[in-house]
């Protein structure tokens, strides 16, 4: 009995840490790692502030290192959501804002690191001219749903329900 029941745990806990429907993804979607929708009904919802830095978790300088910065910036979005009870795998969706456009397919390619599942978030990835700080290569803003109903396995859209019901 006691197996069942933390079978049971494990299996609720592993759907919380899901947190939401990711909409099927076209190849270009897939080889550019976002979603193009994101489904969340209920949760708790955690909007991340623009992440920067200039120096990485030990107080090294990575001012003007853009690989350095996108591990470090991932690295505290994944703090935030955790202060709350998530991590990176409830955010559904980020704003990423880049200085230079030659970064775009490195950042992509880096992101699916840190999205493995293939779960990506729904994306925008966007060139400015500078940031507020020198030496600051990327910001990234996140909304995370920690705690969901809507997960793969138990969707909520039509899109998603539609494909259920075909699998069965």
């Amino acid at each position: 009995m006691g197996r069942t029941t933390a079978a049971l745990l494990l299996m609720f806990l592993s759907s919380i840490a899901q947190g939401a429907e990711y909409m099927e993804k076209t190849p270009f979607q897939l080889s550019r790692a976002f979603s193009p929708g994101v489904v969340t009904s209920g949760g708790i919802t955690v909007w991340v502030a623009g992440q920067t830095a200039t120096q990485d978790s030990q107080g090294n300088n990575i001012a003007n290192n853009f690989e350095a910065q996108v591990k470090q910036v991932f690295a505290q979005v994944d703090g935030v959501l955790k202060r709350a009870g998530g991590s990176l795998d409830n955010v559904v969706t980020m704003t990423v804002f880049i200085k230079e456009s030659r970064y775009g397919d490195k950042f992509v390619e880096m992101r699916k690191d840190f999205f493995k599942n293939g779960n990506y978030p729904g994306s925008a990835l966007i060139t400015v001219t500078n940031f507020a700080r020198p030496g600051i290569e990327i910001e990234i803003q996140a909304v995370g749903v920690i705690s969901d109903t809507c997960s793969n396995d138990n969707p909520c859209s039509a899109e998603g329900k539609t494909k259920k019901a075909q699998n069965k």
